[in-house]
């Protein structure tokens, strides 16, 4: 069907959102009039196509499992290959690749996209729908497509020995350019004529049926368990989203695939009493942690090094340092994420992945009330802090000192992650404020080693790195009021 597009990364993909209702009608149903509906001036049709979909997925139904949906379909409008990936109730992110000679093998631009569901698995073909559409187009004075509503007879053919045939009828409303109150009114002219909402979302879902995995059913609500289990899952949901954003270098999609990574560490750790066993886990969010942080820790520098130089006069700018802190950091950046990229297609990537969806081992203690065991955790993870902060101001050696303020910093970052995980606002933004002065001083701190190490470099080829300085002053400068503003915000914090 019909639906707005935009081009993708990808040069050959088509990215669409699709924004639809499904019903279910018994084979008798007649389509009522829709000429009428407000809003509209014209149902157009019923236009006739004749679709043959073919239909991929893992031998496990991998993608089912998830509501996803990837075909390669001949007939109608848009003939070519789709790949439907839920974004919430009725909406889906549609992706479209043109039709290609192989009815067998998906192309890898589409292929790439599902990698962080199929995770080494062969993408082979599971079913066939061959459909009968009739299309009513709803048009608005102008001759502009509003909607389309799409009468579907269908035969489904879950492939395999024997084949499974099975037959029914469907109704699907979809808005083009017309909006959300459009939809809904066609929706209630549909089931006042006796359709009903689809029991699937999907014409695959419906066919496959039972063979599609279910997730497990979560712990009791209201329960301790509960609350971390789902604030969990909302986070490996996150990284997964963020899978293909990574492999395609999107605007802030490392920061937040590694920022994923880290809550889910830190609520493994603070939530020990309720989750056991999870060391080997905790071990390899590290390490994709690590992966994903040298490329963010690149970006941040790159830009953070730009942004000093465009605020300095002309005259303060000698040698091709914008060269070494532009686009030599940017080669280094493109590297990492080729090591990104083969990281996240390997064994031990899908391996975590696969462990990240296991059902959390939890404790007996995970069945108590959600009130107060949680709060109680929470609090525990504050003492922490001030704990690791008595500890950095018991050191007389400075440097010493130094490093274990960084570590009051991770322990503020957890404690930040426990509370919000928890819905803790206030403690949140204690620890946040905390977190946050002992982060700016650690950059500036980061970023004068890495220009001391760049100006080296300049140094050795006879560059002059004047510049080099006029930076690292900025940013000692930096780190220094960082230093100097501690001691009031923790006073604050701590009242």
């Amino acid at each position: 069907m019909a639906a707005h597009t935009r081009p993708s990364v990808h040069c050959e993909v088509l990215v669409a959102i699709e924004i639809e209702d499904k019903f279910d009608v018994p084979a008798e149903y007649e389509i009522p009039d829709l000429s009428d509906l407000k809003g509209c001036a014209a149902a157009v049709g019923p236009r006739t196509y004749s679709l043959v979909a073919l239909y991929f997925d893992t031998p496990d139904l991998r993608l089912a499992a998830r509501g996803i949906t990837l075909r390669r379909r001949r007939g109608g409008d848009d003939s070519g290959w789709h790949l439907k990936l839920p974004k919430s109730k009725g909406v889906r992110q549609e992706i479209t690749h043109p039709l290609t000679r192989s009815t067998k093998v998906v192309p890898q631009e589409l292929a790439d996209l599902v990698t962080v569901y199929t995770r080494g698995k062969e993408l082979v073909p599971v079913a066939q729908l061959d459909t009968r559409r009739g299309v009513i187009r709803l048009m608005d004075a102008h001759g502009e497509l509003l909607g389309e509503v799409a009468d579907d007879r269908v035969k489904g053919t879950v492939l395999g020995e024997p084949p499974v045939v099975s037959r029914w009828r469907e109704v699907e409303a979809e808005l083009v350019k017309g909006d959300d109150a459009l939809l809904r009114r066609v929706g209630k002219k549909l089931r006042k004529a006796g359709a009903v909402p689809a029991a699937t979302a999907s014409k695959l879902g419906r066919l496959l049926g039972d063979a599609v995995p279910v997730k497990p059913e979560p712990p009791q609500a209201g329960t301790a368990g509960a609350v971390v289990v789902d604030y969990f899952r909302s986070q490996v949901e996150h990284l997964i989203a963020h899978d293909g954003p990574v492999r395609r270098a999107e605007h802030d999609a490392v920061h937040q695939a590694r920022v994923a990574c880290r809550r889910m560490r830190s609520a493994l750790k603070a939530f020990k009493s309720l989750v056991e066993d999870t060391p080997e886990l905790q071990e390899e969010l590290r390490w994709l942690g690590e992966v994903l942080g040298e490329v963010r820790d690149l970006e941040v520098i790159r830009a953070r090094f730009a942004e000093h130089l465009d605020g300095l006069d002309e005259n303060m700018i000698v040698g091709p340092i914008r060269a070494r802190l532009g686009s030599d950091l940017e080669a280094k950046e493109n590297l990492a994420y080729a090591r990104v990229r083969e990281a996240m297609s390997g064994e031990r990537y899908f391996a975590l992945l696969d462990a990240l969806e296991a059902p959390l081992p939890l404790t007996g203690k995970a069945a108590k009330s959600a009130e107060g065991t949680l709060e109680k955790i929470a609090g525990k993870e504050w003492l922490r802090v001030e704990g690791r902060y008595a500890t950095a101001q018991a050191l007389e050696d400075p440097g010493e000192r130094e490093i274990a303020m960084h570590d009051v910093r991770k322990a503020a970052k957890r404690a930040r992650y426990t509370a919000e995980a928890l819905g803790l606002t206030k403690e949140a933004k204690r620890a946040e404020s905390v977190q946050e002065v002992l982060g700016l001083h650690q950059d500036g701190v980061v970023a004068q080693q890495t220009l001391e190490s760049e100006a080296e470099q300049a140094r050795k080829v006879g560059e002059d790195t004047f510049t080099y300085g006029v930076l690292a002053g900025i940013e000692h400068a930096t780190a220094e009021r960082a230093h100097r503003k501690f001691p009031s915000v923790w006073a604050k914090v701590t009242a």
